[in-house]
């Protein structure tokens, strides 16, 4: 799998390394390295439908933003014919009603506005899609080894209950020390298909957002993500969902002004010209006309009025809405910072290898220095163990994409360029 990463910034090179899996044991040299991850994440937007329907969406936000810049009135063109006995009188004229109260530019800079709101909505689909596509990537990859460190259990339990079989027939063991075996490898099996049910869910999360389970399927990789940096303080333009908040307020504001504008009568100028013909005389008339609408009966008030509600109201909602991006991006930094402080002890940890623990467990069975009960429990907790660690790494995982899309710098770490125009660039 092979893709290509644009620019990225500066505090990105300190990332991760996907090259190896939970052990050294499973280490896959050919594994993903960030670049391809990235790669895999742009490749599966642009193939996504979402990709495509964001790209029509900012096409009719742009078309909507042209037509709002275009002029207001169009000419009317009048033709008129009179006959009434011996008078007739042709006449033809053009009627314009002029734009002298800022109407157009109004209804431009509201279109620039709206376009500005289709872009950071497009945005925040992209950036969601990116953290959905990572976090679906890590739950497969975390059910995917939880499977293979169930597989294993199942083939410890097993050789463990054949063993406890052998050692009844020769008597080293009584019937109910042979039963417990028989009855931790029937739980082994069932709780391995729930792994496998797990599995198939991470699988179909994964479709769901594009991923192909075909191709990536690397390990989880050997080193976890590096560790928080503060950088620059958060700026909340990059963050989605205030862009969104923002956009929203500008556009409100220009609603205003377009409210403001609608309330200025604007003239019509017609100028027509024309022959009349009387009996045998005839000759040429020529006239001009201005016409005035009058808003007695409606001001147009009230529409004013609701659109400064409406902007005091945008106002209010972006103050909340970044006050909740503040809040949760501190809390994500900070839920990153306490998992991979876990993940580091659990990392160190000197009984997270199974199959040692488990020979050394086995050897100590045989010599009749631990009961069969004694036996199943530790081994049963060597195994939570290292299913925990699984579950632990893919929420490492999670958390640090959660933290990048919560600070605003999921797009950078990703290489999406400031454009989302990813089907026709």
């Amino acid at each position: 799998m092979h893709f290509r990463v644009f620019a990225r910034a500066p505090w990105v090179a300190c990332g991760v390394l996907l090259a190896g899996g939970l052990s050294v044991a499973h280490a896959n040299p050919a594994a993903p390295s960030i670049d391809d991850l990235a790669g895999a994440v742009r490749a599966a937007w642009s193939r996504h439908p979402a990709a495509e329907a964001t790209e029509q969406t900012l096409a009719a936000a742009q078309a909507r933003a042209d037509a709002a810049s275009q002029p207001l009135y169009n000419p009317d063109l009048e033709l008129a014919f009179d006959d009434e006995g011996e008078e007739r009188t042709s006449t033809a004229g053009l009627a314009w009603t002029l734009d002298l109260s800022g109407k157009r530019r109004a209804r431009s800079d509201l279109g620039q506005a709206d376009l500005t709101l289709a872009e950071a909505e497009a945005a925040q689909r992209r950036s969601s899609f990116a953290q959905q596509w990572l976090q679906a990537w890590a739950e497969r990859l975390a059910a995917t080894e939880r499977v293979r460190l169930g597989e294993q259990r199942v083939v410890l339990v097993q050789r463990f209950a054949d063993l406890a079989e052998r050692q009844l027939a020769v008597g080293d063991i009584p019937t109910l020390e042979r039963d417990l075996a028989l009855l931790a490898r029937d739980e082994a099996q069932a709780e391995q298909a729930t792994l496998l049910s797990d599995a198939a869910s991470a699988d179909e999360a994964f479709r769901a957002v594009g991923g192909d389970v075909t191709t990536v399927d690397a390990p989880m990789p050997l080193e976890p993500p590096a560790a928080w940096e503060a950088g620059p303080p958060l700026r909340l333009d990059r963050i989605p969902e205030a862009r969104i908040a923002a956009a929203t307020t500008a556009g409100a504001e220009r609603r205003i002004t377009v409210s403001q504008r609608d309330r200025r009568p604007d003239p019509t100028v017609s100028v027509h010209g024309g022959r009349i013909d009387l009996g045998p005389a005839s000759d040429n008339v020529f006239g001009v006309a201005v016409s005035v609408p009058l808003f007695v009966r409606n001001g147009f008030r009230a529409e004013v009025v609701a659109a400064e509600a409406d902007a005091s109201a945008a106002v209010a909602e972006q103050r909340r809405v970044d006050l909740e991006l503040q809040a949760r991006a501190e809390r994500t930094v900070r839920t990153y910072e306490v998992v991979r402080s876990a993940w580091a002890r659990w990392s160190q940890s000197p009984g997270t290898d199974v199959q040692k623990r488990a020979d050394l467990l086995e050897r100590l069975w045989r010599a009749g220095e631990l009961s069969t009960a004694d036996y199943l429990i530790q081994l049963k907790q060597s195994l939570d163990t290292a299913l925990a660690g699984a579950d632990l790494q893919g929420r490492l995982w999670r958390s640090y994409v959660d933290a990048l899309y919560a600070t605003g710098r999921l797009d950078a770490w990703i290489g999406f360029e400031r454009s989302v125009s990813e089907v026709n660039p």
